[in-house]
């Protein structure tokens, strides 16, 4: 199966960013891209001032993190309303909105900074690796997704690194 690409959908991108603060609403644009069972987006991002500490004039981790959670948010969004991964065929809209925040759990987060990324406006990507659904020992399937993100600005790439997303309660 060939690409396909999808432009920002403002109305997903709305309804990811309304659980933030404000100020805390640093993404803003993510198109997605499905080719052969992995999906992708390339991201935008504005972070006029740190949300909890005075400016450090470079990205920091607690700010990846956020922008983090914002891509992958907006990337599983898009994969659910596009059907663009067979793990969430099964799904609707008002299925993922309804577990966007209390079923979509960090297992592990790593990122490795390389040099410091303006904050006022990058780049970032987030690409969906393997998905696969695993048994729980404490009750109901997860859905596994293994994550690799990358930040950049103009003069090129400064951290990147790997997460692990579990979702839970997932729909029948």
């Amino acid at each position: 199966m060939a690409a396909v690409s999808y432009p920002t959908d403002l109305d997903i991108l709305d309804k990811v960013l309304h659980p933030y603060k404000e100020h805390c609403k640093y993404l803003k644009s993510a198109d997605v891209t499905a080719d052969d069972g992995i999906v992708s987006a390339q991201c935008t991002f504005s972070i006029p001032e740190s949300c909890y500490i005075d400016d450090t004039g470079h990205l920091n981790s607690v700010e990846v993190n956020i922008c983090y959670n914002q891509m992958a948010y907006y990337t599983a969004a898009a994969a659910v309303q596009w059907r663009l991964l067979e793990e969430f065929s099964g799904w609707t809209m008002d299925d993922y909105w309804k577990r966007l925040l209390p079923d979509m759990l960090i297992t592990r987060f790593q990122a490795r900074f390389r040099r410091p990324v303006d904050p006022r406006a990058f780049g970032g990507e987030v690409v969906f690796n393997r998905l696969q659904r695993r048994a729980s020992s404490v009750g109901d399937p997860l859905l596994m997704i293994n994550t690799t993100h990358r930040y950049h600005d103009d003069t090129g790439e400064g951290c990147g690194g790997e997460v692990t997303l579990a979702l839970t309660r997932l729909p029948d």
